[in-house]
């Protein structure tokens, strides 16, 4: 009987009846939320799991904490040369992975740049994954998946390619958050194309919203703000907020790694263990900003990438 699946669903319950052994998964951001228990999920069904953070004794404690082992590796997002230093020690180990979950990054934070000079949020949550994937993604295996972990928010900006870094605006915290996770899609986007030839797909997805980490840089206050413009927004299509448990808000990105099928995941958003519908009206609500699907658009931040990083990828 098919299992079905939406928005309250658990990455047990995703995963239940499913054998992962010999399966392995690298997941950044384990120390913490939901890369922890996307991890754990991982592993309680048989998987191993490689999993990154900037601070591997924070990330040993919560996964100890959590009653499970990772094989545990540091990567700064936030500087290249970790990153790459990374990427370089899994090359040379030689060992194959079955899927990526780039679940790892920063949310609306003060403006400031990344060890390289970045923008903070663009530089994390897109740049950093950018080498750190396509520099291993000899090692995913044929028929493999790619999973980046955006946000709704992406629906409050696209990502500006004439000013990524805010050299030439007004910093706005939430118009770099949107930006970057828009970012994070159109990646996504045109790292399906370029693989899908070996049977490596690429997804991206909007976990929900949870008590986690992310928000750290926010005051109460702010959250607060926060809530009721999400809430007001959503309730012009009709739709309300709710907050998931960390189990519920992990759930999709373990679907669309190991349960979903490639060829209908493949280049699109995913929201709630479903396929996000494209919907263009403004403000937050279920669905994809068009803009973030586009594919000439995410050949274009493909270059700029490039460029900003001084490194070519196939």
């Amino acid at each position: 009987m098919t299992k079905i699946l939406g928005a309250k669903s658990t990455t047990d319950e995703v995963l239940d009846g499913i054998d992962l052994t010999g399966k392995r998964y690298l997941v950044t951001g384990v120390s913490s939320g939901i890369g922890v228990e996307t991890a754990r999920a991982l592993v309680a069904h048989g998987a191993q799991v490689i999993g990154t953070a900037r601070d591997l004794e924070k990330a040993r404690a919560a996964t100890d904490k959590a009653g499970f082992k990772v094989d545990l590796l540091a990567v700064d997002l936030a500087d290249l040369t970790s990153v790459r230093a990374a990427a370089d020690k899994l090359v040379a180990d030689g060992v194959l992975i079955d899927g990526i979950i780039a679940n790892a990054g920063v949310m609306a934070t003060p403006f400031g740049h990344t060890a390289d000079g970045f923008e903070t949020q663009f530089g994390t949550n897109h740049l950093g994954h950018f080498v750190l994937v396509n520099r291993i993604a000899s090692l995913i295996r044929n028929g493999g998946r790619l999973v980046t972990v955006s946000s709704n928010g992406h629906r409050w900006a696209d990502v500006d390619l004439a000013d990524p870094n805010f050299e030439n605006r007004s910093y706005d915290p939430w118009v770099s958050y949107g930006g970057s996770k828009t970012a994070v899609i159109l990646f996504a986007v045109e790292f399906d194309r370029r693989h899908r030839g070996r049977g490596i797909r690429a997804t991206s997805l909007m976990p929900g919203v949870s008590h986690t980490n992310l928000a750290q840089h926010l005051s109460q206050d702010d959250l607060a703000v926060l809530g009721k413009r999400i809430a007001t927004e959503l309730a012009t299509a009709g739709q309300t907020f709710e907050f998931k448990t960390i189990p519920q808000v992990a759930a999709t990105s373990v679907w669309a790694a190991v349960v979903a099928d490639g060829e209908s995941v493949g280049g699109r958003y995913c929201q709630d263990c479903q396929i996000a519908p494209v919907d263009d009206a403004p403000g937050i609500r279920i669905g994809v900003m068009s803009y973030a699907l586009d594919p000439e658009r995410a050949k274009l931040l493909w270059k700029k990438s490039e460029e900003l990083v001084g490194e070519r990828f196939l």
